[in-house]
């Protein structure tokens, strides 16, 4: 459900035995959390990423589902792609060059680029600025301001955007909470790694606080196996057509950790919403008329295998 804060948590007060499936802020969440004393499933928020693994495929399909993950919709939906992984292999492909072709394509005239609305055009070319500031940083493609447009300034209009940055930046404490931080747009950070930086590319992945959605792009058993058993986000696809954002029906919305993760439209999830985990045992078997009071026993099981005989 989308709330608004007074009323989410007017709804809140009224829970008794029931939980709560919400879709918010994550500022939001942590609040109804203790408002309701954990009687609450959250739709975590999300800076999506997804890792491309060292065996090389169709490089025109993985270029067009990144440019459909980080810019669909203008990038305006909480399974966007805001973080690419590219294996050092594919260096030798044109797959950022057809990233760049395909961004190009969109315009505003037919939507494809539109208005932002939770982030103006400073604070997109604040964090783009505070990016470039890093070691070995530049800008893929876009980066500017859409021209030619009425949209009013209280709104975000840039270009879709892809950062690069050399992946030793995000080992940097002070860098990692710049790179990490969404801007809900068309917007993403690309960085490359190599077989040897697979443990600390796993470690950033634990350390980014929202696990919505992922995608492992690999049909590489072994690479997908290492980094799915590593990670925690509760919505992940897998394999060469891997994707962050279209997810089905079933999905999970994590982290799978967290005891509060939402899953929607799903059999379990309304079963969380709309009943109560109860236990009645029915013991009313009649009790036979020679029945005498047994010796002591040490355990329950033991006092019940002396009744069942």
């Amino acid at each position: 459900f989308f709330f608004k804060q007074k009323t989410a948590y007017e709804i809140s007060l009224g829970l008794v035995g029931s939980e709560m499936c919400i879709r918010d802020s994550s500022r939001i969440a942590e609040k109804l959390a203790g408002v309701t004393h954990g009687k609450i499933k959250l739709e975590d928020s999300g800076f999506d990423w997804k890792i491309i693994g060292p065996d090389i495929h169709n490089v025109k399909y993985v270029a067009w589902q990144c440019d459909q993950d980080a810019y669909a919709l203008s990038g305006q939906k909480c399974s966007a792609q805001k973080f690419l992984l590219v294996h050092k292999n594919w260096a030798k492909t044109d797959l950022f060059k057809t990233m760049e072709q395909l961004a190009a394509r969109r315009k505003i005239e037919d939507l494809t680029v539109g208005p932002v609305l939770t982030v103006n055009n400073s604070t997109f070319e604040k964090h783009r600025d505070s990016i470039l500031k890093l070691p070995g940083a530049k800008v893929l493609f876009g980066g500017k301001l859409l021209k030619n447009h009425k949209i009013p300034a209280c709104y975000g209009s840039f270009e879709p955007t892809a950062m690069y940055v050399p992946f030793k930046n995000f080992l940097d404490p002070a860098a990692f909470p710049i790179l990490t931080s969404e801007i809900f747009g068309p917007f993403q950070v690309v960085t490359d790694y190599e077989d040897k930086d697979i443990n600390d590319v796993l470690k950033t992945f634990e350390k980014i606080p929202l696990h919505l959605t992922a995608a492992v792009v690999s049909n590489d058993i072994a690479f997908k196996q290492r980094v799915l058993g590593n990670t925690v986000n509760g919505t992940t696809y897998t394999g060469w057509r891997g994707r962050t954002t279209g997810t089905p029906q079933f999905f999970w919305f994590g982290p799978s950790s967290d005891p509060r993760a939402a899953g929607i439209g799903t059999r379990e999830s309304i079963k969380h919403v709309w009943s109560v985990h109860r236990g009645i045992m029915c013991d009313d078997m009649p009790i036979p008329e020679n029945w005498e009071i047994p010796k002591s026993t040490q355990t329950q099981s033991q006092l019940r295998t002396t009744l069942i005989k």
